[in-house]
C-alpha cells in the first residue's frame, strides 16, 4: 500500500467530510490591507536612501526638511492639527513621548527607537490627508516590505521618490508590482541625483547633434527613462502620474494629491453608508436549533482554527530564524539583529491579526448560517461582533487578550496591558476596529534592544597591522596572542556544528585560503570566535583559548621511568 499524499497546511483537503466543523481557509502572507470605514485617509512616501523623500514632503508642506528628522527605522506621521507637537510612541510605554516641534528640539533619550513619531502642524494640505514617511527601501528586507505593503493598502495612495541617478532595485519592483494589484493609487516624484539631471540625459542628448536638432529638457528625459525601466517590468502601472521634484513643479503635485483626496473620500463613503442594512430591527431565527449542539460546533471550530494558525505561525518562525542566521552570518551581524527582528515580530503580529479575524468571521458566519439560515447581513454581523466584545470586556479572561508582549534580553516574553499600550505598536494608527478580538502586538524591549547594540570597538590582533576596528558584544573578553590559537579555539569550541565553526574550519582545511602562516583570509576573519553570533560559542573557545595558555607557561614533567623521554 502507498501512502497517500500529506495535507497542507494552508489549503484544505477537498476530501475531508462536511460534518465535522472545520476552519476557513486563512491568509498565509501579508499583503496590501483593505481600507476600513474609519482609516484615515493618507500618502505614504517611500524611496531608497538619497533619493530626497525629506526634502519633497517639507516642499509640499512648506517647512524646514530638518523638522521631518526622525530615529532610524522609524515612521513619521504628519497630521493637522491648530497647534504643532511632536510625540514618539515607543513600545513598552502607554503613553508617548511629547518633544517640541521646531528643528533644534531635542528628542526624549529613549532605550530602543520608536515604532512611530507623529507630528502635527496646522497645514490646510494635511486636512485633506496625511503623511506618512518610511524608512529607506533598501533596509526593509522582507518583513518591512510586508509590513509596508500592508501601511500603503489601508493608507490608500503611495508616493516613491526616486533620484535621477538612481534604478529601481529588485525589491522596489517587487514593492510596485504588489501595489499595482492592489486598489490603491502610485505617484512618483524624481528628483536630481548629486550630479543633478544632467546625467541621466547625456546618452539621449548626445544623438541629436546638427543645427536643426531639438535640444532636449534634461527633467523630461530623466522621467521618461524611469519610466520606461519601470514599465518593462511593471507594466499595470502605466496609469501612474510622474512629477519633477522642483520647486515649480510642486504645486501640481499637491493639486494632484488633493484631487486623489477627494476621489478617495467619497469612494470609501459610498462603500461603507453610516447605517449598514440589518442594523436595526429583528432577524427571524430558525426553529429547533439546539443551543447546546451550536455551543460544541463553536468549540471544536474554534479548536481547529486555533490548531492552523499555531501551525502557520510556526511555520513564520522558522522563516524568521533563517532570514536572522543569514543576516547574524551574511549581513551586518549582530548590531542590526535588534531592528530586524523588531520588524519580523511586526509583520508577524500583523500576520496573525488578519489570521485570528478571519478565522473567527468564519466561525460567526457558519454559526449564524445555521440559526438564521442565511448569509449575515453587514449590520447583523456588527451588532454580533459588539455583543462579543462587550463580553469579552466583562469576562475574568477577556481581559488578558488586550496586551502587548514584549521580548526580553533574557528570552523571556512580557506582559504589558492597559489604553494606549497597543496604539504604540502601530507603525500607522488606524480607525476604530470592528472586529470582536483585539490585535495581536510583538514587539523587542528596550533591554532587548540595549542588550544586542552595546558594543565597544577593539582592535583584533589580525587587523592591528590594517588599522582597522571590530566590535566585541559587551561580556566577552578581548583576544590576546596568536590569531591561530583564536583560529582554533573556534573550530573547537562548544558548539562544533556552528557555521562561524564550520566556516573557519573550512578555510582552514583548505590550503588555498591561507595568505601567509598565522593568517586568514577576510572572510574567514570575519567569523573567528570572537565575533560569532552566539555568546555560549564565544564563551566556550575564550575559555579553551585560556586553558591552552596556562598550560603552554606550564613546564611539561617527563612521562619515562628512566628520566631520558
Amino acid at each position: 500500500m502507498t501512502p497517500g499524499p500529506l495535507p497542507s497546511v494552508d489549503v484544505p483537503d477537498p476530501r475531508r467530510q462536511a460534518g465535522p466543523p472545520g476552519c476557513a481557509p486563512l491568509p498565509t502572507r501579508l499583503g496590501a490591507a483593505t481600507p476600513g470605514p474609519d482609516d484615515p485617509m493618507a500618502v505614504v512616501v517611500a524611496g531608497p536612501a538619497g533619493a530626497g523623500r525629506r526634502e519633497v514632503i517639507a516642499g509640499l508642506l512648506g517647512i524646514d526638511s530638518a523638522t521631518l528628522a526622525v530615529p532610524a527605522g522609524s515612521n513619521l506621521l504628519v497630521q493637522h492639527a491648530e497647534k504643532a507637537t511632536r510625540a514618539a510612541y515607543v513600545p513598552g510605554y502607554r503613553q508617548p513621548h511629547a518633544y517640541g516641534a521646531d528643528p533644534m528640539a531635542t528628542g526624549p533619550a529613549l532605550a530602543r527607537p520608536p515604532r512611530r513619531v507623529e507630528l502635527s502642524l496646522p497645514d490646510p494640505l494635511l486636512r485633506h490627508f496625511a503623511v506618512v514617511d518610511t524608512p529607506d527601501t533598501g533596509t526593509l528586507g522582507v518583513a518591512g516590505g510586508r509590513v509596508l505593503r500592508d501601511a500603503v493598502g489601508r493608507a490608500g495612495a503611495l508616493l516613491f521618490v526616486i533620484s535621477a541617478d538612481q534604478a529601481f532595485s529588485a525589491a522596489e519592483l517587487h514593492l510596485l508590482a504588489e501595489m499595482a494589484r492592489a486598489r490603491v493609487e502610485v505617484f512618483f516624484a524624481v528628483t536630481p541625483g548629486t550630479t543633478g539631471w544632467t546625467a541621466s540625459a547625456d546618452g539621449p542628448a548626445a544623438e541629436a547633434t546638427g543645427p536643426s536638432a531639438r535640444r532636449l529638457d534634461p527633467v523630461s528625459v530623466s522621467i521618461e527613462a524611469h519610466r520606461a525601466a519601470l514599465l518593462a517590468a511593471v507594466p499595470a502601472l502605466t496609469p501612474a502620474r510622474w512629477f519633477p521634484a522642483r520647486r515649480a513643479e510642486l504645486p501640481h503635485l499637491r493639486r494632484a494629491l488633493v484631487g486623489w483626496a477627494a476621489d478617495e473620500g467619497l469612494r470609501r463613503g459610498s462603500a461603507s453608508p453610516p447605517v449598514p442594512p440589518g442594523a436595526h430591527g429583528r432577524v427571524p431565527v430558525l426553529a429547533g436549533v439546539e443551543p447546546g449542539e451550536l455551543a460544541d460546533r463553536i468549540d471544536r471550530g474554534s479548536r481547529a482554527c486555533a490548531r492552523r494558525i499555531r501551525q502557520h505561525l510556526a511555520l513564520e518562525l522558522a522563516n524568521i530564524h533563517l532570514r536572522v542566521v543569514q543576516e547574524i552570518v551574511f549581513g551586518v551581524g549582530c548590531a542590526g539583529l535588534p531592528q530586524m527582528l523588531d520588524r519580523e515580530l511586526e509583520a508577524l503580529s500583523l500576520l496573525a491579526t488578519a489570521q485570528c479575524d478571519e478565522a473567527v468571521r468564519g466561525l460567526v458566519d457558519a454559526a449564524a448560517a445555521r440559526v438564521f439560515g442565511a448569509p449575515l447581513a453587514e449590520g447583523v454581523r456588527g451588532r454580533i461582533a459588539h455583543a462579543v466584545r462587550c463580553s469579552l470586556a466583562d469576562h475574568p479572561d477577556g481581559r488578558e487578550l488586550d496586551r502587548v508582549l514584549l521580548v526580553t534580553s533574557t528570552a523571556g516574553v512580557a506582559a504589558l496591558t492597559g489604553e494606549g499600550a497597543l496604539d504604540a505598536l502601530a507603525g500607522l494608527p488606524g480607525g476604530q476596529r470592528d472586529e470582536m478580538l483585539p490585535p495581536v502586538g510583538v514587539a523587542l524591549n528596550g533591554g532587548c534592544w540595549q542588550h544586542w547594540r552595546a558594543t565597544r570597538p577593539v582592535l583584533g590582533p589580525a587587523r592591528a597591522a590594517r588599522g582597522r576596528t571590530r566590535t566585541v558584544p559587551r561580556g566577552v573578553p578581548p583576544l590576546r596572542g596568536d590569531p591561530s590559537l583564536a583560529d582554533r579555539g573556534a573550530r573547537r569550541c562548544c558548539r562544533p556544528r556552528h557555521p562561524a565553526c564550520l566556516t573557519t574550519a573550512r578555510a582552514h582545511r583548505d590550503p588555498g585560503s591561507r595568505t601567509r602562516p598565522g593568517r586568514v583570509t577576510t572572510a574567514a576573519a570575519v567569523f573567528r570566535f570572537i565575533g560569532s553570533p552566539d555568546p555560549v560559542a564565544r564563551w566556550g573557545a575564550w575559555r579553551l583559548h585560556r586553558l591552552r595558555r596556562s598550560r603552554r607557561r606550564t613546564p611539561k614533567r617527563c612521562r619515562s621511568p628512566t628520566g631520558r623521554g
